[in-house]
């Protein structure tokens, strides 16, 4: 059976999946992020029904994501913003894309690279320490209990180290 929401779960995953977990409002949020703006823009280019475009704008902008901006008086027309919420969504976007260029697609050659442009070379995202600035990876981390954290059972038992996490 489907589970229709995440509400009643005490996880952040769940409950952020019950924001953007939709595959349309993934693909919405990746292209407010290359800078789309205009409601026919996003029809026009996922393909998507009018209805459900509608629908899934809607929920982003009730979650606080996107911000509805009216641009033409006549006829009324909205144009939709990512707010600072939806901005601090590029991270996700960008793992789920390279994740999607390693196991994803069978191509030689990836449909778009990342380029920083302070070096103007392609590039990867890693994930860094906000303390000591070290990469971080799967076996240098563990999750721990929060100070709301209501049932600490949630989280398994630290597996032995050098043992495999997969």
């Amino acid at each position: 059976m489907r589970r229709a929401s995440f509400t009643d779960m005490q996880c952040s995953v769940a409950q952020s999946l019950e924001q953007i977990g939709e595959w349309w409002s993934l693909l919405i949020i990746r292209d407010a992020l290359l800078g789309v703006r205009r409601f026919e823009d996003f029809r026009t280019r996922l393909g998507i029904a009018s209805n459900i475009l509608t629908s899934r704008l809607d929920t982003l902008v009730a979650h606080g994501i996107l911000e509805r901006r009216r641009y033409s008086e006549h006829p009324p027309r909205d144009e939709y913003r990512l707010t600072d919420k939806g901005r601090d969504l590029w991270p996700v976007m960008t793992a789920i894309r390279q994740w999607g260029d390693k196991w994803a697609l069978d191509l030689e050659d990836h449909p778009t690279v990342l380029v920083h442009d302070t070096c103007g070379h392609v590039c990867q995202a890693v994930p860094h320490c906000s303390e000591c600035g070290q990469e971080l990876e799967l076996g240098s981390i563990h999750v721990a209990p929060g100070p709301n954290d209501s049932d600490p059972s949630f989280i398994p038992r630290r597996p032995a180290p050098g043992s495999d996490r997969s």
